[in-house]
């Protein structure tokens, strides 16, 4: 408090008028010295690209829940404006370019375009696409985030030293279920996969998972009906699921969920499902509130009108992480960024509980992995009591030991 040219402290110490001006001079000379470091930093413009390739849903019986015309890019927005509000008092400055390529378009052709406006590229493309991608010429000092592809070869075999994946493989996931079923002890298991391509491959992490923690996976069987389950599936899912030897735990990989949401109630034995329907393991759910998510849910759904899917959730991640990159080097140059990325320096708040790093080794971003039902997260893996030499985030999907990826040079951890 102010009081007579002194500054008044508890118990009556006050500082005397020439201690106050002496005072008053330091702090004239820092904010001078502050505001001349601020005016002699050198402004950073800042371009993201956003490219997408447009493929149609497959067809499945419900339509209660589409996908968003705006999937994926309405997080990439939300990203890239947090990266301006932190990027202001830098003189940093974002802004997003956006590449949306129908099925039946060019896509190098469009991708080529973007890479010629900035090196970095949040990908929402299949796999094979980013693959091809990544081998272009214009692509090789680039880096482009996987917000979209699950494929755990893209963290091994196919890897690519350009491309960072902030969606969790399917791996990640179906290790996330199989530590909560072990400490459950729920470790018998039955196992219901579609048809499609991705069904299939979400099958065969489950049942890695399985071999990995030592569960026991009873029966794999094929849904292949072409049914109106709406109709049928209180008479055809028990006569389906009436041979499955006794289990703890009904699997569900139904990618597209439709056959998935017909399965619950009435299967032969009153088992609890997991998967693709009842507990999902998920990158991020409108349900995950906690550790400050509700109030990235709400800005979400300020910017788009609606809930936050785990596609927007990668996508945001991918910016944010260019904007901590940029905003911690202050420079905008690929490879800069990208071994400020992948070193033990860099770290990103994801609103999961925990600071989010990168694996050195393959790109993939670690973090956990919600456990989610309907209205509420049950758990979030990595379960307690899963341990780990460096970190606990490890014991989802690929380890280093288990990696084929080279890419990346030599396994440094």
């Amino acid at each position: 408090m102010l009081n007579d040219d002194r500054w008044m402290f508890p118990k009556g110490r006050v500082l005397k008028p020439h201690c106050v001006k002496w005072l008053g001079c330091l702090f004239a000379c820092v904010s001078v010295a502050f505001v001349t470091s601020a005016s002699a930093a050198e402004r950073l413009d800042v371009v993201i690209g956003y490219l997408e390739r447009l493929i149609p849903p497959p067809p499945t019986l419900s339509n209660l829940d589409p996908v968003p015309d705006d999937l994926g890019w309405a997080g990439a927005k939300l990203g890239v404006a947090g990266n301006s509000t932190t990027g202001k008092f830098l003189d940093h400055h974002y802004s997003l370019s956006e590449r949306r390529v129908p099925e039946a378009d060019d896509f190098m052709a469009e991708a080529r375009d973007l890479l010629a406006v900035t090196p970095f590229l949040i990908v929402n493309a299949p796999a094979e696409d980013l693959l091809r991608l990544a081998d272009l010429s214009e692509a090789k000092q680039a880096l482009l985030f996987n917000v979209s592809a699950r494929e755990i070869t893209l963290r091994d075999t196919d890897c690519r030293a350009n491309v960072l994946h902030t969606m969790p493989s399917r791996l990640m996931l179906s290790d996330a279920l199989a530590q909560f079923a072990v400490k459950k002890r729920w470790t018998n298991w039955v196992m219901i996969e579609g048809s499609r391509d991705g069904d299939k491959a979400l099958g065969n992490a489950f049942e890695r998972s399985a071999a990995k923690f030592r569960i026991d996976l009873k029966s794999r069987k094929t849904w292949a009906f072409d049914a109106d389950m709406r109709r049928n599936a209180a008479s055809e899912v028990p006569l389906f699921t009436q041979d499955f030897p006794e289990h703890d735990m009904l699997l569900v990989a139904d990618e597209a969920a439709d056959f998935a949401p017909y399965l619950p109630y009435n299967t032969w034995i009153p088992r609890p499902l997991a998967g693709s329907v009842g507990l999902m393991p998920l990158t991020w759910s409108s349900v995950v509130e906690q550790h400050g998510a509700a109030q990235l849910q709400s800005r979400f759904r300020d910017l788009a009108g609606r809930t936050m899917r785990s596609v927007d959730y990668a996508a945001w991640a991918a910016a944010r992480v260019i904007g901590e990159a940029v905003t911690r080097t202050n420079a905008r140059e690929p490879d800069v960024v990208k071994k400020y990325i992948l070193s033990d320096d860099f770290e990103l708040g994801g609103f999961k509980g925990r600071k989010l790093t990168f694996r050195s080794w393959n790109g993939q971003l670690r973090q956990p992995i919600p456990l989610a039902q309907a209205k509420a997260v049950t758990a979030l893996a990595p379960v307690e009591g899963f341990l780990h030499q460096r970190n606990e985030l490890d014991t989802l999907g690929l380890d280093q030991p288990e990696s084929r990826c080279r890419a990346f040079g030599e396994k440094n951890g």
